[in-house]
């Protein structure tokens, strides 16, 4: 499986236990619809699958998981830190008019006064916020993405047009 044919759903962040299990932080809002039978873990680049023995989800946006074949505390240690990931076709159904942060990967960042930024690459949510990346002038450039900055989303279109803070930019090409 390819990253492009799979969504992100949050990280291994520790063992627990002697026998295998370990802890996920779910950074997917809405994990607990999601369906376990296989994940796939981000191991140098490849999604590799993982066959869940057991999940048990918490609500704290975490969960605890066996898998097949890591019997032991020793064999989950390759697990820590990864990125865990599921296919595609696994992802919720949505209402129509949901709308959220992420969506707006791959819609182009216009600023009112500096022009086209470019195509946003990237989305990442923060505990605070989230954060759009955006390859402007050869350089990838972060923006906060909240009310204050976002005049308008034209859906139709894909373009993201902003009030970004004077001097913003500055930070990333004055180098």
């Amino acid at each position: 499986m390819k990253h492009e044919e799979a969504f992100y759903i949050g990280y291994v962040t520790k063992t627990r236990g002697l026998k295998g299990e370990v802890q996920v932080f779910f950074e997917f809002d809405d994990y607990e619809q999601l369906s376990f039978d296989v994940v796939f873990a981000d191991m140098n680049g490849k999604l590799v699958p993982y066959f869940v023995a057991s999940a048990k989800l918490q609500a704290n946006k975490t969960g605890y998981f066996n898998f097949d074949d890591l019997d032991h505390i020793d064999k989950a240690q390759s697990l820590l830190k990864k990125k865990l990931y599921l296919p595609l076709s696994q992802m919720p159904e949505r209402d129509e008019d949901e709308f959220f942060y992420t969506d707006l990967k791959g819609f182009k960042a216009v600023d009112e006064v500096l022009g086209e930024l470019g195509e946003i690459i990237e989305v990442n949510e923060y505990p605070q916020q989230f954060v759009a990346t955006v390859l402007y002038q050869e350089t990838e450039i972060l923006f906060p993405l909240n009310e204050d900055f976002i005049v308008e989303i034209d859906d139709e279109e894909k373009i993201l047009m902003l009030d970004l803070p004077e001097g913003l930019l500055d930070i990333y090409l004055d180098q």
